[in-house]
């Protein structure tokens, strides 16, 4: 392979940082005995991807004006973000394994005043996207070049102001506004499509004015192709990343039951033994 704006090495190098991070996730979430694996391993080759490869950022300083923008919506998955902060070099690694405990900087949902590197703080469900609403009508006041990303849940497109939000953003055009929806078809209580389905997601997004994209959210090389296509799309983009809830864990994948449950001692070695299989971690 060799692309334009990756090499081999460059996905090689993408896909162990993504296995270290599930690896982080699930060690995490065991030791506080709390949060929420499912969501966080879908999402893990996206946010590996955005902060190793495609976001204009700079972790020596968490608030440079110009930097892109990224904004959790499923703020329930925030560990797959704390890992990746960590290993980008917002705060030091050894801050992962306090996440929950009172006090942290990591808290079970993106805290903006205690993390480095959180753009806004989310968890209430629906809000993220109109929030990257205003984040990129300022960038568009401002003159300034920053894109903002938004990462939602499939689940979480059952809130109505996510719509309300889709609809401003294809009002004003918002160029410098890209929203990613993790689509592994399981929420908290069961398969979305049965509790209550949001498909056709496509032809929704379409007909709200946006342009739609579409790709395996767990082939890193297909990742970093459709993110450089939104970048360069120039219109209010919305990225389809088909994934799989638990991913890289056998008992989780698919399972809503691990939605939001902690792994004991015996599921946590198992899970590291399977996320580890390849060597690589």
């Amino acid at each position: 392979m060799n692309h334009k704006y990756f090499t081999e090495a460059d996905v090689v190098s993408l896909e162990h940082t993504a296995k270290q991070i599930r690896s982080d996730i699930v060690q995490m979430i065991g030791k506080a005995g709390a949060g929420h694996p499912g969501g966080s391993l879908s999402a893990a080759d996206m946010i590996t991807a955005l902060y190793f490869h495609v976001l204009n950022i700079d972790p020596a300083r968490p608030d440079w004006p110009d930097r892109d923008r990224f904004i959790l919506s499923k703020g329930h998955a925030c560990p797959a973000l704390y890992a990746a902060l960590a290993r980008r070099g917002y705060f030091d690694v050894s801050e992962l394994s306090h996440l929950r405990e009172y006090g942290s900087m990591l808290q079970g949902h993106p805290d903006m005043r205690r993390t480095p590197g959180i753009d806004i703080s989310t968890g209430s469900l629906g809000n993220g996207l109109a929030v990257g609403v205003g984040m990129a009508l300022s960038a568009r006041l401002h003159r300034q070049e920053y894109m903002t990303y938004v990462m939602l849940g499939d689940g979480e497109l059952q809130e109505g102001l996510v719509w309300e939000a889709a609809m401003a953003g294809a009002h004003h055009d918002l160029k410098n506004l890209i929203a990613i929806v993790d689509c592994n078809g399981v929420q908290i209580n069961g398969w979305v499509n049965e509790i209550m389905n949001v498909e056709p997601i496509g032809d929704k997004w379409r007909a709200f004015g946006w342009r739609v994209l579409e790709v395996n959210g767990h082939n890193m090389k297909d990742l970093l192709t459709v993110l450089h296509t939104a970048r360069t799309m120039r219109h209010p983009t919305v990225i389809l990343m088909r994934t799989v809830k638990g991913r890289g864990v056998s008992f989780m994948e698919d399972n809503s039951a691990w939605h939001g449950k902690a792994p004991d001692e015996e599921q946590m070695t198992r899970a590291l033994r399977e996320i580890c299989k390849e060597g690589v971690v």
